[in-house]
């Protein structure tokens, strides 16, 4: 049962409503300073932001199979309160990102390295994984002040004048998960991907890929390995859920 108390004499958190609420990807109790409906007008004043500061893609067939995919992922996930948009940003960034209430990006550069739908589905499901857990919102509430978060909530018009909450809260989204929320997105991606059709093994081969990609220039980091924990320990987490076999690599570096 949902708990709603007010916190007085704290000026960190004046004015907020606190709520105990069941996070029903994490199977526990969880506080929060936003309802849904902050929490949506937050992802909705940070995506002001994105679309400022990128490109999107233009290419129809492209967005549409995007959306397609997207569609079906959150068709099965587990917050059906939420609209969920999926971008294309045009820059060659191999990264992917999401915003609370129900907005995900995938970067051209990542897109074009995706071989197939399925490992398309993974990110997609990794991503709305991340704001059905509330991860994106519960970083906000432990990296910002309450006030630059009252900023972000409230309503705003683009044309260079969102506010500095906004911006901010943008960068400490970009900035990477732990490594707890990491793995739980990639359990929800894969249980996602699977109820909406697609071939979950594909996430080892997404993983396997990026590994590569960032082998290949050991000197420059790729972007998704700045945000995201390295691939081994995630992928010998996604067979264990899948039930599939482990190999030497998998148990050397447990």
């Amino acid at each position: 049962m949902k708990k709603i108390f007010f916190v007085f004499g704290l000026s960190l958190l004046a004015g907020c409503m606190v709520s105990e609420e069941y996070n029903i990807a994490t199977h526990r109790q969880d506080i929060y300073f936003y309802s849904t409906p902050k929490e949506i007008a937050i992802g909705r004043n940070i995506a002001k932001a994105v679309a400022e500061k990128y490109k999107f893609c233009q290419e129809p067939s492209l967005n549409r199979k995007i959306q397609e995919i997207g569609q079906k992922i959150a068709a099965v996930c587990d917050r059906k309160e939420l609209i969920y948009r999926y971008y294309i940003i045009e820059d060659k960034t191999i990264n992917a990102f999401s915003l609370p209430g129900g907005f995900v990006y995938i970067f051209r550069g990542l897109l074009d390295k995706l071989k197939t739908e399925d490992e398309i589905a993974f990110v997609l499901g990794h991503e709305t994984g991340h704001i059905v857990a509330r991860h994106a919102i519960k970083r906000l509430q432990a990296a910002m002040a309450s006030n630059l978060l009252l900023i972000a909530s409230t309503q705003v018009e683009s044309g260079g004048n969102l506010p500095q909450g906004v911006y901010l809260a943008l960068v400490s989204l970009m900035s990477g998960y732990s490594q707890e929320d990491e793995f739980l997105a990639d359990k929800l991606g894969i249980t996602y991907a699977r109820k909406a059709g697609f071939d979950p093994k594909a996430a080892i081969k997404v993983l396997e890929l990026l590994e590569k990609e960032n082998e290949k220039s050991p000197a420059r980091q790729i972007s998704y390995f700045r945000t995201h924990p390295y691939p081994i320990p995630r992928i010998r987490a996604i067979k264990e859920e899948l039930g599939l076999p482990l190999n030497f690599r998998d148990l050397a570096n447990n």
